[in-house]
């Protein structure tokens, strides 16, 4: 730590010798950056600002599906019967898993008035029938995922850019090296330091930007596959119980 302390001294101590460039703190590297530098920071702090709202916002949003979640678990526990269900459901808040069973209810009412009360009212649902109801579940499922799913295409966007940026901004800290190289006629420290100083800058930038992204999309990203799984399983389900109970 003290050689790496004294390394980034000397770096400092040595640019500051450059004309009209004193560098007294990292934000004075910034701030003397070159033009694109500049560019390529501001753009890797607007991704680091959406994905910070994104990762808030998924968090808030999975949670609150997960606390529904575990309510239509409870209400799914304490009917009796189909028809009980849709009574309690109706008291539930609106989540995904109210959405898809709603959608699966009031579809089955449509194929067969009035059994939702009554399972000997009417005849049973044909192949046609059914397969049709597993279509309107399954459609419910899709656009429940696709809604869930909102945000995180923009997390896996920012966590595969942003290194790429900062890599972009490191290549260009080492073309400035060399032009500082050229411009003094000499390949001391105080030549370079600059554009070094800009190349690891964009650097760590990128990184620090991309690594909360990634672990954020990969934690979201499963949690979502939880989520569908758990719809397609409840989905499975309705259609048993209507078996169950004799409405089919």
């Amino acid at each position: 730590m003290t050689a790496t302390a004294d390394i980034a001294s000397g770096v400092m101590a040595f640019a500051q010798q450059l004309p009209g460039r004193v560098i007294e703190s990292p934000l004075d590297m910034v701030l003397g950056a070159t033009l694109p530098t500049k560019v390529i920071l501001t753009v890797l702090g607007a991704f680091s600002l959406l994905s910070w709202i994104l990762i808030i916002w998924k968090f808030r949003e999975l949670r609150a599906v997960n606390a529904r979640a575990d309510d239509f678990v409870f209400a799914v526990a304490g009917a009796n019967g189909l028809a009980d269900l849709d009574n309690a459901l109706r008291e539930l808040e609106d989540s995904p898993f109210r959405r898809v069973f709603r959608e699966g209810i009031a579809f089955f009412s449509e194929l067969r008035p009035g059994a939702l009360v009554n399972p000997h009212v009417g005849e049973g649902l044909s192949p046609t029938h059914l397969e049709a109801l597993w279509l309107v579940l399954e459609k419910s499922l899709s656009e429940e995922k696709d809604e869930l799913a909102h945000g995180l295409p923009w997390l896996a966007i920012i966590g595969s850019v942003s290194p790429l940026l900062g890599l972009m901004g490191t290549v260009v800290g080492v073309m400035n090296s060399f032009i500082g190289i050229t411009s003094q006629g000499s390949a001391n420290i105080a030549a370079v330091a600059p554009g070094i100083a800009e190349a690891l800058t964009t650097t760590v930038t990128g990184l620090a930007v991309a690594i909360p992204a990634v672990i954020a999309y990969n934690h979201y990203a499963s949690r979502l596959r939880l989520f569908v799984g758990e719809l397609e399983g409840y989905a499975s389900e309705f259609i048993g119980t209507l078996a169950r109970e004799g409405r089919l």
